[in-house]
């Protein structure tokens, strides 16, 4: 029998490193992109910017316990080795943590705004809806989660308001690296999905097939970034556009030649990397 719980256990349930991101993420985006005037100890001594950082990992630790609650079956297919509810977690010890992880961090968003409140609301439920429907349809499971992570880089403008384009490009930039990032998860965890009967793209498509959805979402990706260097005339988002151009040809040779469990699984985390070093670029932009 699991025990009640273990630090192991939360820190991996939970995906801390993760969570260290985000928090990485808001936290630069304020510093280097919308921070006001306001300076580096002003930002980082924000009471407002420390309850939406917590608010944002709650939330996103809150949605890794429920989809790992939901998924223990494919999980002991696809990923045995980092299965943790039923292992060192008993299942109502992890849903009490997402519902306790969830309230607290929509009650956090009340001491904030009106806004990060609906923001919050609408989190915990899509993050919910992802865990026990949304992820075994085709591609509306990874647009949902997609669209959280632009939304956790975007949601900083309704504490910290910001007219700077490059706050809307960084968030385009997290759905879209992340989206892409989802579809390979798929493609590694075809086996476990297709024996739960998981309709995502490589189980309907074909992993042939769905790597040319990656291909165009790819495109299209950077095709919108062109076109709001373009709108906007802006040096700084030129600079960040050209950028992408080198990591996506890379990811376009990986994925075109990748054919293991192994292999998908370093794309997925080459995918990443590349979000790493696009969170630490911003601060080439401080003025």
């Amino acid at each position: 029998m699991p025990s009640k719980i273990t630090f192991p256990g939360l820190l991996k349930i939970t995906r801390v490193w993760n969570l260290l991101i985000i928090v990485i993420a808001q936290y630069f985006t304020v510093l280097f992109l919308a921070h006001g005037g306001l300076s580096a100890s002003e930002i980082l001594m924000s009471e407002k910017l420390f309850l939406l950082a917590l608010s944002t990992c709650l939330i996103a630790a809150a949605g890794y316990i429920i989809n790992d609650y939901y998924d223990v079956k494919i999980d002991l297919i696809n990923k045995p080795d980092r299965v943790v509810v039923g292992k060192s977690m008993k299942r109502r010890v992890a849903m009490f943590m997402h519902i306790a992880f969830s309230g607290i961090g929509v009650l956090l968003g009340v001491l904030l705004d009106w806004k990060i409140v609906v923001v919050n609301l609408f989190s915990v439920l899509l993050l919910w809806l992802y865990s026990n429907q949304l992820k075994r349809m085709p591609l509306v499971g990874n647009l949902s989660v997609a669209l959280l992570t632009g939304l956790s880089i975007y949601v900083v403008h309704f504490i910290f308001p910001s007219g700077h384009i490059l706050v809307i490009a960084y968030a385009i930039f997290a759905f879209s690296f992340t989206l892409i990032r989802e579809i390979i998860k798929d493609m590694e965890d075809l086996k476990g999905d297709a024996t739960y009967g998981c309709k995502t793209l490589p189980v309907l498509l074909g992993i042939r097939k769905t790597k040319v959805v990656v291909y165009l979402l790819s495109v299209i990706f950077l095709i919108t970034m062109f076109i709001l260097t373009y709108m906007f005339a802006d040096s700084q988002l030129n600079l960040l556009t050209i950028g992408l151009i080198l990591p996506l040809a890379i990811l376009f040779g990986l994925l075109r030649n990748a054919d293991t469990i192994k292999e998908y699984y370093q794309l997925s985390q080459f995918c990443k990397l590349i979000m790493l070093v696009g969170i630490f670029s911003m601060m080439i932009f401080y003025p």
